[in-house]
């Protein structure tokens, strides 16, 4: 049975911290996984950064292979990054493990990740891998999502809870619709592809923290 946890990672102590190295007020969220060719490239909001600065010192760093601006907005970019995974010992360590990031927001400081393993043996190894690494993994919470556990929010982010709710309110799941995702993108203030993404996210979870729970009791 699967498990989620939610863990912290100094940003200094692996590659993609040390890459997307920001001012102090700066932060950055993994908005998707877009599947490129054989691997998956990550999309990043970056907030409150001097962008032309920022791409630049990350597009200097020997691990990153190319770093593309995909849409920006006032405070605000995203951002695809194609960077040598194997050199990151997080990142490689999730994927030897099986492990899948649900979420992640990093500063300069440190990184905060919300990832599902497929089991707490999984969870054991990921962990195992990162102190041979000598990366510390402050661990939050683990819990099961198909359990009533998951809190007040059934395990939505912050952001996916307050994408949803706008949809909802706004007569997005109407007959007829009242509003479309390019309408909500723009009250968001984030692109129409991250409205759709962040929605699919928000039912996902929903739906397994929620009804599977009912089913399996």
């Amino acid at each position: 049975m699967s498990i989620i946890v939610d863990f912290r990672v100094p940003s200094s102590q692996f590659e993609l911290g040390r890459i997307l190295s920001m001012r102090a007020r700066a932060t950055v969220e993994l908005e998707a996984l877009v599947p490129l060719g054989e691997k998956a490239v990550p999309f990043f909001w970056v907030y409150d950064s001097d962008r032309p600065t920022f791409i630049e010192t990350a597009r200097a760093h020997d691990s990153v292979e190319s770093i593309t601006e995909i849409d920006t907005y006032e405070n605000r970019v995203l951002v695809a990054l194609d960077w040598h995974v194997a050199d990151d010992a997080v990142f490689q360590s999730l994927l030897d493990t099986g492990g899948h990031i649900l979420a992640a927001t990093g500063s300069s400081e440190t990184w905060e990740f919300e990832c599902r393993f497929p089991g707490y043996e999984d969870l054991a190894a990921f962990n195992r891998a990162c102190v041979d690494a000598r990366v510390s993994i402050d661990v939050h919470r683990v819990y099961n999502p198909t359990k009533p556990d998951a809190g007040p929010w059934y395990g939505l982010t912050p952001r996916q809870r307050e994408t949803l709710l706008l949809a909802v309110e706004e007569g997005y799941y109407d007959i007829p619709r009242r509003i479309t995702t390019v309408e909500l993108a723009d009250e968001l203030g984030i692109s129409d592809q991250a409205v759709t993404e962040r929605l699919r996210r928000a039912i996902v979870t929903l739906v397994t923290n929620s009804l599977q729970t009912i089913e399996t009791e």
